[in-house]
């Protein structure tokens, strides 16, 4: 939907933006005119347009302090254990726990649903998953499992050493995954993370690609928990909200503060035939995404991104030999590159504007002002008139 400038008030009003809105009153960015890229999203815009994949969430709030959750992300209905998926990780700065990742790096392979919390809740979830899986019909024989987990530290709203995910959460999320329309803002993994120094959390977003370039589908989810100069398709929004990554420093007598160490997690899935050293090349582009929203990759920052492909024809089945694969060539592989670059970015947007204001254990995590920002990214021409794209 574009919406004329005009009507951007009257969109906003009716939604209750200015007030304490809830996750599923705030809109996504692209809702207010914002056209990230050349390529078109999918129907939902978001990772489960990809066939096969579903999302589920669960979100933990307790008392005052405990803001944190799970998101599971499951790539096809069927036995991921007999029928795993190629898949890669990629490393962009790697201070934190991604449990389970050499395995996927040494087999190219992903054996589990991948999982997203908290970072001092990956083991509880590791070892939920694992029990989940293990129970599956058919898994009787199983004596090794590689539960992929990740994380990012939630901490200043959630009271993170009570360790509060318990395995009946990250069960929920695993029973509660489906295809379609994805919650984003504020909940799942994404209940107590923030970004650029606003409330972030879970965002999502999908391209699909002319027929003329293969028709598939990229799309991908983020858990956003980072800093930066915020900048919303060349806006330069942190720095004219006077908010950003070591504003203190260039004022005198400045008070060092919270410049954004946190990490970010992007998954993403295709149903593009790709190997797993194909995967390797698409996760690596998603930190270009990542970059022009303005994260500067901070030193505590651990920035990972993991890629699966659903797409049958490449699917490994234990134990049936070898057979024949299908595999796109390294030369029909920059559109897809285009793709993840431009999903990954506009999740990270739909993270910020669909998030509301949290009050946590350190303190409160304001929402993005979006009254604000519509005045900056109309001034800057990103919307208004004929959409701006990226």
């Amino acid at each position: 939907m574009r919406l004329s400038v005009g009507l951007l008030a009257v969109f906003l009003v009716a939604l209750g933006v200015a007030g304490a809105a809830g996750a599923q009153e705030r809109p996504r960015v692209r809702d207010l005119g914002v056209v990230v890229g050349i390529f078109e999203p999918g129907t939902n815009n978001a990772i489960t347009d990809v066939p096969d994949v579903r999302v589920g969430h669960a979100t933990v709030i307790e008392g005052a302090g405990v803001r944190t959750g799970v998101t599971a992300v499951i790539p096809h209905p069927g036995s991921l254990y007999r029928e795993r998926v190629p898949a890669a990780v990629v490393v962009g700065n790697g201070y934190g726990k991604l449990l389970g990742a050499t395995q996927v790096q040494e087999l190219g392979e992903l054996e589990t649903p991948v999982l997203l919390t908290c970072t001092l809740c990956v083991w509880t979830a590791a070892n939920a998953l694992s029990d989940w899986m293990l129970s599956r019909p058919g898994m009787e024989d199983v004596v090794s499992i590689n539960p992929v987990v990740a994380e990012t530290n939630d901490s200043y709203l959630n009271d993170i050493r009570a360790r509060p995910l318990r395995p009946d959460h990250v069960v929920a999320a695993l029973e509660a995954a489906s295809g379609g329309p994805v919650a984003e803002g504020s909940v799942g993994a994404g209940t107590g993370t923030m970004a650029f120094g606003w409330k972030a959390g879970i965002g999502t977003a999908s391209r699909v690609l002319p027929p003329v370039l293969g028709g598939y589908t990229v799309g991908v989810i983020v858990q956003a928990n980072f800093g930066g100069i915020l900048d919303i398709a060349g806006a330069p929004v942190g720095l004219a909200l006077g908010q950003y990554a070591f504003r203190w420093a260039l004022e005198e007598g400045g008070v060092p503060g919270r410049d954004g160490d946190g990490s970010n997690i992007t998954v993403i899935a295709t149903d593009a035939p790709l190997s797993s050293r194909s995967l390797e090349r698409l996760a690596r582009r998603s930190f270009l995404g990542l970059g022009r929203t303005g994260s500067d990759m901070a030193n505590g920052s651990g920035d990972y991104a993991i890629a699966f492909s659903t797409a049958t024809s490449v699917r490994r089945r234990r134990y049936l030999g070898p057979r024949p694969i299908e595999d796109q060539p390294n030369e029909q592989m920059s559109a897809l590159f285009q793709a993840v670059i431009e999903a990954t970015e506009e999740a990270i947007y739909n993270s910020l504007f669909k998030a509301t204001t949290v009050t946590g254990y350190h303190g409160t995590a304001r929402a993005l002002p979006l009254q604000d920002v519509l005045l900056i990214l109309r001034r800057h021409g990103v919307i208004g008139g004929e959409p701006t794209r990226r």
